[in-house]
């Protein structure tokens, strides 16, 4: 995490405990969410005491400026032995706020420490936000445990309601959650690094080592490798824009437990692997067109990370998708879940690389101002409204003591 070199001065800084079971340098689009919100809250002028799980034995506190961790126990997510889940820690928060009481705790996940970081704020009264970053319940049926999808749902629900409030990315998710009984549910966007993600990152250095000239249409998909991003619709997709065009690559950047398979069955795709920061931002600016079939997304930050990249992206009509692309205007939209259009729009650019230009450059044109900076004063203003509100969440009954 990096301290701001800038310094926006706010007329009440906030003292805000930080509760996530993902961090840097780990890979995913809540890891890097949340060290986008310290980072702008810092730079806004508030002071964060972030709560997290050690992530290995080399893992030590960090302490700078405005900014100091706590690192609790933690075990690994089955099925996903790269992330990991805070034990419940519900007594040290208790002990620990009761010595130094932050104006707010925001909780980002919602796993068993995000759970006794919520009993410890009931149990003292601090006002408490939280994030609904991850449809866990949507996972379920991926991972051979489709039947806690309803109690999964229920726990998820039951976790928010208990918050202040619960900050979603788009306007259609915030209904969804609605239409599912969730209280004071409050929209707060998220933006992109549109110097970081760039088309002047483009290298033709290495799309030549993809075997892609010039004039060679390059398809990117940039994801975690696993069974809920529906990757299977990325290979469909452009087995059909092969047949227009055999020249076309397909590059996949990212690492997960659907890699092997992924790899041993489709000799002819590119695989990458994981990429962070210069070395991403040159893959993205270095394809044309971006594939994203994932149905499973609160947001999909990889969906406007392409688009800054300058690439024609075609996904389903969701989440940051439905936020930010116009259809044919900058970028292609599908009906949800309607895997055969998925694949006719895509076999139907690659046979227009003018079509593609043109929604390449308004994509990058309508992520110019969707910046981290205005988003984090939107954050900043909802913390505040929390905190005088608080007066009104007294009387829901306490949390039992077996949450700890």
């Amino acid at each position: 995490m990096n301290t701001p070199n800038e310094t926006i001065q706010t007329s009440a800084p906030l003292d805000i405990a930080l509760v996530t079971e993902t961090y840097l340098p780990e890979v995913n689009g809540v890891a890097v969410t949340v060290a986008r919100m310290v980072e702008g809250l810092l730079k806004r002028g508030n002071r964060i005491h972030m709560i997290r799980p050690r992530q290995g034995r080399s893992d030590v506190c960090s302490e700078q400026a405005n900014y100091r961790e706590t690192l609790v126990a933690g075990m690994a997510i089955p099925g996903y032995s790269a992330l990991r889940i805070g034990l419940p820690a519900k007594g040290l928060l208790v002990k620990m706020w009761s010595k130094q009481r932050p104006d707010i705790v925001h909780i980002a996940t919602e796993g068993p420490l995000g759970w006794s970081a919520l009993a410890a704020a009931r149990t003292l009264e601090i006002p408490v936000s939280t994030d609904f970053h991850t449809n866990f319940h949507c996972y379920a049926k991926h991972y051979r445990i489709g039947l806690f999808t309803k109690p999964m749902a229920a726990y998820l629900r039951n976790f928010h309601n208990k918050a202040s409030c619960t900050i979603v990315p788009t306007d259609s998710l915030q209904r969804q959650l609605e239409r599912d009984g969730y209280q004071n549910v409050i929209v707060v966007s998220r933006g992109v690094d549109s110097e970081l993600f760039h088309p002047v990152k483009r290298s033709e250095q290495l799309r030549a080592s993809w075997g892609a000239q010039e004039d060679t249409p390059v398809v990117m998909l940039v994801s975690r490798l696993a069974p809920e991003k529906n990757l299977n619709v990325v290979i469909q997709a452009f087995e059909q824009m092969r047949k227009m065009n055999p020249l076309a690559r397909l590059v996949m950047v990212g690492d997960g437990p659907a890699r092997a398979e992924l790899q041993l069955n489709n000799p002819h795709v590119i695989f990458a692997g994981m990429q962070t920061g210069e070395a991403l931002a040159q893959h993205y600016a270095s394809g044309d067109i971006f594939l994203y079939p994932s149905l499973t997304e609160t947001y999909g930050n990889v969906t406007v990370e392409s688009m800054a990249s300058g690439l024609a992206t075609v996904a389903f009509d969701y989440a940051a998708a439905r936020q930010h692309i116009r259809h044919d205007q900058n970028g292609l939209l599908v009906p949800y879940e309607d895997t055969q259009a998925f694949i006719a729009q895509s076999q139907a650019i690659v046979t227009d690389m003018e079509r593609v230009n043109r929604l390449r450059h308004a994509a990058r044109h309508s992520m110019e101002s969707q910046t981290w900076e205005r988003i984090m004063g939107d954050l900043e203003s909802v913390l505040n409204n929390t905190i005088r509100s608080q007066g009104v969440r007294h009387g829901q009954p306490e949390l039992s003591a077996a949450t700890d």
